[in-house]
């Protein structure tokens, strides 16, 4: 192995101790009640080892390479392929990618956002980035610098339709299949469109 695979390696793991301790104490004691000190030592290193790795407290919980791998996913399927298919489909194969070794850290992490007032509230604020990220990717998929309104309204849709599976996966304390419960969403949302030949409300 080579010296700088050494070292992303070791810092994955740092990474990942980190978050896995701070994760259990949360659940322990509360994540107000929990300190960056005390999870540093849980972790068994400095409590600015701690800010090197996570800009703040909060950040345990946010962040993730989820976003990045599914816009990657979305913005790679086939062309012929609606928007909502194209979403739904790289979202199941996001979720094979991830579920086998990060299913308890995701549903940890969700109950916290759902339980924690001040986590909740950047919760709202940071779907905003995931939703532009999602335009973004299928506007890349059609060939556009930039998404437009409809690509917008699109990824906002289908935004919802996740977050609503992943919500009721976690307040069901991850009992039903995951994957099940987005296809479900995502069959709503598509029934709950109007048909191209619907009659005129006016």
């Amino acid at each position: 192995m080579t010296a700088p695979d050494w070292r992303t390696r070791k810092k994955a793991a740092t990474r990942e101790a980190i978050r896995r301790h701070a994760l259990r104490l949360f659940l322990r004691d509360g994540y107000e009640a929990t300190t960056v000190e005390e999870i540093a030592a849980a972790a068994g290193v400095s409590h600015m080892t701690f800010f090197r790795y996570f800009p703040r407290k909060e950040a345990v919980v946010e962040s993730d390479d989820y976003d990045p791998l599914l816009a990657d996913l979305v913005a790679a399927r086939p062309a012929g392929e609606d928007p909502f298919t194209a979403i739904h489909q790289a979202v199941r194969a996001g979720l094979a990618a991830v579920l086998p070794d990060d299913r308890d850290a995701i549903l940890v992490r969700t109950r916290l956002t759902l339980e924690t007032p001040a986590l909740r509230a950047r919760n709202y604020r940071n779907q905003d980035d995931t939703r532009e990220l999602f335009a973004v990717a299928l506007a890349r998929r059609e060939g556009r610098i930039a998404p437009d309104l409809r690509i917008r309204v699109v990824a906002a849709a289908a935004l919802a339709a996740l977050t609503t599976a992943i919500t009721a996966w976690a307040e069901g304390d991850g009992a039903a299949d995951l994957v099940s419960l987005v296809d479900e969403a995502f069959a709503a949302l598509r029934h709950a469109r109007p048909s191209d030949h619907g009659a005129d409300p006016g």
